[in-house]
């Protein structure tokens, strides 16, 4: 990691423990004691191994969409290259800044860079196909549980419009910048010069040219995807739906491990406020805006003595767990990228 990113590490570790510790100082009481007396351990080994499961999903997700591109990427590969993303997600605005990890070891791994991106953007596209429609589903057909759960916070439901109308105008917007991707170049120049007028940038005109070399690039590639890849979408789309939703479900069984009942639709649906809240770049890694996000929202139906250290729990999993994960899979990296410059030398 370069030394800009070391420094938004510890910035964001710093925020994430500080707002953590705000959030037990204001939960924790006399009660606490009694409900961590209650806690199962084996249902908090079974999450830990449960989100482990779901990066491996990701990792099938990466490997059948390349290989549908006609690339053989191994599985190992894939899973670190997974790993080495999620370090880079804790150290950018919001926790989607991993693309460039994923496209560059594909790269290495002999896909070439079009495909490469074509892959990792068919990713996110179906990330938001899979939250639009789990969205769509959970305030469509929920019923009674989506009522009861909005009915002490008005707030959620506002939210979760809101989440489910943004993720379905960005999927709808990509198809349409995909058949028509001269006006995608048309709405990045403008942005290119509404923002060179404010801070004149020192190369507009060489952006602008790398605008329309890589929007043909991705075009060409996910035109590829669409005509040659049809099995890889099919693969994406059901690695993507056993993720999310074995991502979801580690809340339920962080909660009867703290002796609370599951609550799985109501965990369903907060999850899935957060999983796209989270995609919004407010802070590196999300550090903050989840764990206050979290414990408001399941503190409408979590006892607030329990509610911080299950908040503490659930990030000590999909935050700190990931960036260990994460260094890990940076130092197998190194030591590649190390060994393979010495070869070259010789």
């Amino acid at each position: 990691m370069k030394r800009s990113q070391w420094k938004w590490l510890i910035v964001s570790l710093s925020f994430s423990a500080l707002v953590m510790a705000g959030v037990l100082y204001f939960t924790v009481d006399e009660s606490t004691i009694e409900y961590l007396s209650r806690i199962n351990p084996f249902y908090l080994v079974l999450a830990v191994l449960l989100h482990i499961l779901s990066l491996g999903f990701w990792a099938l997700r990466i490997q059948k969409m390349s290989a549908s591109l006609g690339y053989r990427v191994r599985l190992r590969h894939c899973l670190n290259l997974v790993l080495a993303n999620m370090l880079v997600a804790a150290v950018t605005p919001s926790q989607a800044g991993g693309e460039p990890v994923r496209v560059h070891e594909l790269y290495r791994a002999g896909v070439p860079v079009g495909d490469a991106t074509a892959v990792v953007i068919m990713e996110r596209i179906l990330d938001g196909i899979v939250l639009g429609a789990l969205g769509a589903f959970a305030m469509l057909f929920l019923g009674n549980y989506w009522s009861s759960l909005t009915s002490g916070f008005s707030g959620v439901s506002v939210m979760m419009y809101v989440a489910w109308i943004f993720v379905t105008f960005f999927v709808l917007v990509f198809v349409y910048s995909v058949r028509n991707p001269d006006h995608l170049k048309r709405v990045l120049k403008w942005v290119s010069r509404w923002i060179d007028r404010r801070w004149h940038l020192k190369r507009l005109e060489n952006l602008l040219e790398t605008i329309d070399r890589e929007v043909d690039n991705f075009n060409r590639g996910l035109v590829k995807f669409v005509n040659h890849g049809k099995s890889g979408l099919v693969w994406g789309m059901l690695f993507t739906l056993l993720f999310w939703i074995s991502e979801f479900v580690i809340a339920s069984l962080l909660l009867v491990g703290l002796g609370q009942p599951p609550h799985l639709i109501e965990s369903f649906v907060v999850q899935l406020v957060i999983a796209i809240i989270m995609m919004i770049p407010l802070t590196p890694g999300g550090s903050g805006v989840a764990e206050i996000g979290a414990t408001s929202l399941y503190s409408l139906f979590v006892p607030s003595a329990i509610v911080g250290v299950f908040v503490l729990l659930w990030r000590l999993i999909f935050y700190y767990l990931n960036i260990l994960l994460g260094l890990l899979s940076s130092l197998v990296i190194v030591r590649r990228e190390f060994l393979a410059r010495v070869k070259k030398q010789r």
